[in-house]
């Protein structure tokens, strides 16, 4: 719904966040929203979901479209991830490609291409992790342009920056502002077009993510079984939130590692979270957390459905019981 009353002088712009796993697509967007907004971990492939981030710069209005990273794959669960990022792009007047300077450019963009048949339209090459580079400015940046060009001839000019300190971000900020065509916000304030709700099972996946180890997080995934907000009867004024979540793991022993000894671990992640989602939502937060065992979840159809990620064009039509 657009907002009402606007001033006349508003300008919108949406831009969509592309690339392969940890290239800093979610750090990116956690720097220009001045917030933790999005679940940013050291292991690859911590996105799952596609969302959209709302920044405002004077005037205008910048939606962003955090995505997973691109990637090939056969399996179902990561089909899905690569289709959440691929329709990113829908709706998008610009397209930001970022690539990991530590890493070889071209067989980023190169990964990157084989998710697009067709021409994606207004694109723009973000170079990342500049703060890792030895002497950085220096590096033939404009040559590797004019390969990457051959990869997405869509491609019109670069960045080189790092999301982790900042360095040259208010340069694409401005580039994108500049971009921005004049149009009424479609946000009313808002920081995402997410809920709370989503958030909670991002922050919880989060720990899991940065306290587990090997594979495990990849095979644990958040759904929530309850979440209710206590209000006072006359103001209505929120006193504290009530969140009952299950972490799905797909073995029995993954539920030992996870619960911990004694309730260790499972303690850890619940304390972890609980603190970032009081930070989200400005108040208290009683968590409660589960662990189940759900054999093969990543491709339960059902399962896959309740976490947001919907059959992609190539999925397998196999249902199996929840």
């Amino acid at each position: 719904m657009l907002v009402e009353d606007q001033h006349p002088l508003n300008k919108s712009i949406m831009v969509s966040v592309l690339g392969v796993p940890n290239v800093g697509k979610s750090s990116l967007i956690n720097y220009l929203m001045g917030m933790n907004l999005t679940v940013v971990t050291t292991k690859p492939q911590t996105t799952r979901n596609k969302f959209h981030c709302i920044l405002t710069v004077d005037r205008t209005e910048i939606v962003l479209v955090d995505t997973p990273g691109l990637h090939t794959t056969n399996q179902e669960f990561n089909k899905r991830l690569n289709q959440q990022a691929t329709e990113g792009i829908v709706g998008a007047d610009v397209n930001l490609f970022l690539v990991d300077l530590k890493r070889n450019v071209l067989a980023q963009l190169e990964e990157c291409k084989r998710h697009f048949e067709d021409d994606i339209g207004k694109s723009w090459l973000v170079f990342t992790k500049t703060d890792l580079i030895d002497n950085a400015e220096e590096l033939p940046l404009a040559e590797v342009f004019e390969l990457a060009k051959g990869i997405f001839p869509s491609l019109e000019r670069y960045f080189s920056l790092s999301p982790k300190t900042g360095d040259n971000v208010h340069l694409l900020t401005g580039a994108i502002c500049d971009e921005a065509k004049d149009g009424p916000h479609l946000y009313g304030g808002e920081v995402s077009n997410k809920n709370e709700r989503f958030f909670a099972t991002e922050y919880i996946r989060e720990q899991t993510f940065e306290l587990l180890k090997d594979e495990i997080p990849y095979e644990t995934a958040v759904v929530i079984d309850e979440y209710k907000d206590f209000r006072e009867k006359e103001t209505k004024t929120k006193l504290a939130s009530h969140i009952s979540a299950s972490i799905l793991v797909n073995r029995p022993s993954q539920r030992a590692i996870v619960i911990g000894s004694k309730g260790s671990m499972i303690k850890e992640i619940g304390t972890r979270s609980r603190k970032k989602i009081e930070a989200m939502v400005g108040g208290q937060v009683h968590l409660n957390l589960h662990v189940k065992v759900s054999p093969k979840w990543f491709k339960n159809n059902f399962v896959l459905e309740e976490l947001g990620l919907p059959r992609a064009q190539t999925s397998n039509r196999v249902w199996r019981a929840k």
